[in-house]
């Protein structure tokens, strides 16, 4: 291996991994601890080193031959989130709209914003909630935050919460390019968030289609039928963005008027309780498994009763995400 990097080598008892077990360290992190930060962020492999104990107790080192090294995954491949801030959390949350727009009221949507804000700060974020929000103030407001220094942030987030067609996402008085508030933020547009992960949660539907879901031993709960619409979002080219999208491509997204949005309730839940401890794939593969289980509609029209939800990750991240 040409120019291989930093190597560390870690001296570990047996029992902690076993031969062909990559990443089987019982304790990840109680292992890094023992490189000093200066070398872990420049660490690019890592080897354990199998010991065992001499009869006065003390470890000795097994041959440090090549069949001795068992392979860990690198810490070059995790974000660093050890920046004086977490980042910065925008909810857009778009409740009325104009009567021109033909959009109903979004009823729940202001028990989504307030979960997400406590949900976000608990993880060290600094969040800003920006109510019935124009197509105009919303490109303001984000293009403000695109052009602020970010340096001493980890990462960067933004929810949206509101109406939407295919392509668009609608401001109190119209319809907006979501292209063009996510652009802000590539790498050309926002230097100081370079490399840095860029998450945007959005909570609408996509098209019109409904999911009816197979059979199963649940009954439905009492949810009723609003939904949103929402944009078909063209995948950008740029890295570190992720978008998790509450439904996939075609599909309406539920929302309960009392409990608000079935994504949202199971994104605030899993965070709450997993948010410090789990890899932020691992995170919204357990919100998809709650929404597609734990939700299903309800409505007198058999229309509209009896239908499910999955949700929709799109993920140009280049390392893994922990929030602790």
């Amino acid at each position: 291996m040409k120019n291989p990097g930093r190597i560390a080598l870690i001296p570990a008892e047996d029992q902690l991994v076993m031969p062909g077990d990559f990443g089987g360290v019982g304790d990840f992190g109680k292992l890094l601890y023992q490189i000093t930060w200066d070398f872990y962020e420049g660490l690019s492999c890592c080897f354990l080193i199998p010991s065992k104990k001499n009869k006065d107790g003390k470890l000795r080192e097994k041959d440090h031959s090549s069949e001795g090294h068992y392979r860990i995954v690198s810490p070059a491949f995790q974000y660093k989130m050890s920046h004086r801030r977490v980042g910065k959390c925008i909810i857009i949350n778009n409740k009325n709209f104009d009567e021109k727009t033909g959009m109903n009221v979004r009823n729940g949507t202001d028990r989504d914003a307030g979960e997400l804000f406590k949900c976000f700060k608990n993880l060290g974020f600094d969040v800003f909630i920006y109510n019935d929000q124009t197509c105009a103030k919303m490109e303001r407001l984000l293009k403000e935050v695109s052009e602020e220094d970010h340096s001493d942030s980890s990462c960067f987030a933004c929810i949206l919460l509101s109406h939407g067609e295919e392509g668009m996402i609608y401001g109190t008085d119209g319809a907006m390019p979501i292209k063009s508030m996510t652009s802000l933020f590539r790498g050309d547009m926002c230097k100081s968030l370079v490399g840095k992960p860029k998450l945007f949660f959005i909570q609408a539907c996509r098209g019109s289609e409904f999911d009816d879901g197979i059979q199963t031993d649940s009954g439905p709960p009492n949810d009723t039928i609003e939904t949103d619409a929402n944009p078909r979002h063209k995948i950008p080219v740029e890295a570190d963005f992720l978008f998790a999208y509450s439904t996939v491509p075609g599909y309406y997204s539920w929302r309960n008027p009392g409990r608000g949005s079935w994504f949202v309730q199971a994104l605030c839940n899993v965070l709450n309780e997993y948010g410090k401890q789990l890899e932020i794939m691992q995170i919204l593969t357990r919100v998809n498994y709650m929404v597609a289980t734990c939700f299903e509609s309800w409505s007198e029209d058999p229309r509209f009763s009896e239908k499910k939800q999955i949700p929709c990750v799109v993920s140009m991240l280049t390392k893994e995400l922990y929030f602790n």
